[in-house]
């Protein structure tokens, strides 16, 4: 059975938290839309709030420490992503571009992003469209058509047990799930810039004069 490796990456602050909670949805949807295709899912869910000091820290050192390293790496080495912020100031948060700011720019060039939003008022839900969608356009990910948005009338359910929202989750992890089963495996990433010593470096300097 092939595998595909998802990071989900989750932007809200607070504990419970509705951004976690809808992505926890939208994973366990995908899991079972590519279990019916007959494809395993790897998940690696990401709480952004737990790393916000080693992200700062890595735009003022340069490096990243190695827990955040490693989230770095899983999001960089996935096939998809299931990227979901709460909504600040009309716009991702920004611990969440925060984040993406520290990956390499070409590192999710073609990976598959489903994206998702909370806020508090509907009026947010334009977020998917006006700074998500064009913030991963610009790293040429292949993005899933259906984002998901949720609010607080959102989170309620009807006598069945279903709501509109879970119908759109559905739908969007089918496409999703469908997206990376298109994707081939394990895409080939750039080979890493080797980090040489700073005395090896000025070694090489000195006997090029």
């Amino acid at each position: 059975m092939e595998t595909r490796r998802i990071t989900v990456l989750s932007a809200g602050l607070g504990v419970p938290s509705s951004s976690r909670l809808l992505a926890d949805q939208l994973a366990a949807a995908t899991e079972r839309r590519l279990a019916d295709a007959g494809y395993r899912a790897e998940v690696q869910i990401v709480e952004l709030r737990d790393y916000a000091v080693d992200i700062a820290n890595n735009f003022v050192t340069g490096y990243a420490a190695p827990r955040l390293a490693e989230i770095i790496a899983g999001a960089e080495n996935a096939d998809g992503i299931i990227a979901v912020s709460p909504v600040f100031s009309a716009s991702y948060s920004g611990l969440f571009k925060s984040f993406i700011d520290v990956l390499d720019p070409k590192s999710l060039d073609g990976t598959v992003v489903l994206l998702g939003a909370t806020g508090g008022t509907d009026r947010h839900q334009m977020v998917l469209d006006h700074a998500m969608r064009p913030l991963f356009s610009y790293l040429r990910s292949r993005i899933v058509p259906t984002g998901i948005f949720a609010g607080p009338m959102d989170w309620g359910s009807t006598e069945e047990g279903s709501t509109p929202l879970s119908g759109r989750i559905e739908r969007a992890a089918t496409e999703f799930a469908g997206m990376l089963a298109g994707n081939e495996p394990g895409r080939r990433k750039p080979d890493a810039m080797e980090s040489l010593p700073f005395e090896q470096l000025l070694a090489g300097i000195s006997a090029g004069r």
